[in-house]
């Protein structure tokens, strides 16, 4: 079997407007550049930005679970994810297609707006979120200049948090308006500085705090900081579903940035590099600063910003802000402005581009950020990124098993992009009812964990669960829809 019969025709006969643009379009081979270097880099910066180490430090301090387990915990999600996006990401580095076009195949040309809009409202929100974090570390660099300034806030922010708030939006604006190759230059030398910074900060307190550290990461390790009474098990479990939790929305969308590599063996090496590699060496920094700082400080500090702050270096102030802000932009940038940006173009691809989606994206996520400090952060950072990766969960479990046990690793191209009453994707008006019935009945579940009190005890696993529910469903709803691979090749020849 050759490559060109494998994959099919990528050039698009029939261009319907309701479901086609450039943006949109299968990327052809020639045009793809990217490699494992690139795929390291967006999860480089995805774990090094500041919302990043916040919650990895944290769990070191949450749960009351030993040290070592809280390590092993944090490593086996990071190989949880490194499987999850292998089997995500594939399908678009074979067709270069995003994924608002993906999950047309599994959910209808029409019903693929139904994810597309959730993920993108999850992206939006992670945005803003993220935009007010670098905004942060904007601000202790603008401080460290020109001082704190008066004091006086506003919806939690001071006067210079504001216009750091406000510089940080209209830079991510202005990258992300130059394209995305500018994007991804960006993020390539962002995630080796920040790398550089953490390690002069990790050495730098622990000079500080001498023959300190050790008893201090020891009182960490036996989970002396926290307050639980948590059972070991438990604790281990929900660590694991809370890191695979934040990874979520860009598991699922991972197709996105796959169509840009050059080959699957690229792809899977710089999972492996970015992932169980880059989380347990990042980790490991996070434990020893964290230590530090309870020894430096008499508190253990999860804020980067913060200790920055409090280690009073100004060159180190100076260098760290601007890196953070590197950091958290450029994985702003890629994995919170790029889903979005697709999926509102899949929604009116004749009316919204690539651009304007993101510029929408940019807008909403202004108040969402805005309103961080004030409101969102008081519902807790675990718990945060549970509800949020719950509601999305399903669509991962159902968009996998399509792929690979439904369509047999075979899609047609011209049919992706057909509304065709007759079309192979078409379904019902559209829409794939079997799988909209896998998906609320999963959904519902995966963020009852989260929102109903009677089931806290499951509260970390929503995810995992509603992945796993969601492509269950599926599976027991569409396999007598199996196609014959035999059949899938002479379509899309």
């Amino acid at each position: 079997m050759n490559k060109r019969n494998d994959v099919g025709d990528l050039d698009i006969k029939h261009i319907d407007p309701t479901l086609y643009n450039e943006d949109l379009a299968p990327l052809k081979p020639q045009d793809r550049n990217w490699g494992a270097f690139e795929i390291f880099n967006v999860w480089s910066n995805d774990i090094q930005s500041l919302f990043g180490y916040t919650l990895a430090a944290s769990l070191f301090l949450t749960y009351g679970l030993n040290g070592w387990a809280v390590m092993a915990a944090i490593i086996l999600a990071g190989v949880i994810v490194m499987f999850l996006v292998n089997l995500t990401g594939k399908p678009s580095v074979k067709y270069g297609i995003p994924f608002p076009v993906m999950v047309r195949a599994s959910m209808g040309v029409r019903g693929a707006n139904l994810p597309a809009m959730l993920r993108a409202i999850v992206g939006i929100f992670w945005y803003g979120v993220q935009t007010y974090f670098a905004s942060t570390a904007m601000t202790l660099l603008l401080a460290a200049l020109f001082g704190g300034g008066d004091g006086a806030t506003f919806l939690g922010l001071s006067s210079l948090a504001w216009i750091s708030f406000i510089i940080v939006w209209l830079f991510q604006i202005a990258i992300f308006w130059a394209g995305i190759e500018r994007i991804k230059h960006f993020l390539n030398w962002a995630g080796p500085l920040v790398y550089l910074v953490m390690i002069a900060l990790m050495v730098i307190v622990w000079v500080k705090a001498g023959s300190e550290l050790l008893p201090a990461i020891d009182t960490i390790f036996s989970g002396g900081e926290a307050d639980t009474t948590t059972h070991p098990v438990s604790a281990f479990v929900a660590i694991v579903g809370t890191m695979v939790a934040y990874f979520a929305a860009v598991v699922i969308n991972f197709g996105d940035f796959t169509r840009f590599v050059k080959t699957e063996r690229q792809m899977k090496l710089g999972n492996l590099l970015g992932l169980p590699l880059n989380v347990a060496f990042f980790s490991f920094i996070a434990l020893i600063i964290t230590a530090g700082t309870l020894v430096l400080f008499g508190d253990a500090l999860t804020n980067p910003s913060d200790i920055v702050e409090r280690v009073d270096n100004l060159s180190l102030t100076i260098v760290a802000a601007l890196t953070f802000f590197a950091a958290t932009v450029g994985i702003n940038l890629v994995a919170n402005f790029i889903p979005p940006a697709y999926d509102l173009a899949n929604l009116f691809p004749s009316k919204v581009s690539f651009k304007l989606g993101g510029l929408i994206t940019a807008i909403i996520a202004f108040f969402v950020g805005a309103l961080w400090v004030s409101v969102i952060s008081q519902i807790g950072v675990p718990g945060f990124v549970n509800a949020v990766g719950a509601i999305v969960a399903p669509f991962y479990g159902i968009i996998v098993v399509d792929y690979y046990l439904i369509k047999r690793q075979h899609l047609n191209m011209q049919e992706l992009f057909s509304s065709d009453p007759g079309g192979a994707y078409y379904y019902t008006n559209g829409w794939n009812t079997r799988a909209l019935i896998a998906f609320g009945v999963a959904a519902l579940f995966s963020i009852s964990t989260v929102l109903v009190p009677a089931l806290a005890s499951l509260n970390g696993y929503g995810w995992l669960m509603g992945a796993g529910l969601g492509g269950l469903f599926y599976y027991g709803l569409m396999r007598q829809f199996k196609v014959d691979p035999t059949l899938a090749e002479q379509k899309t020849s």
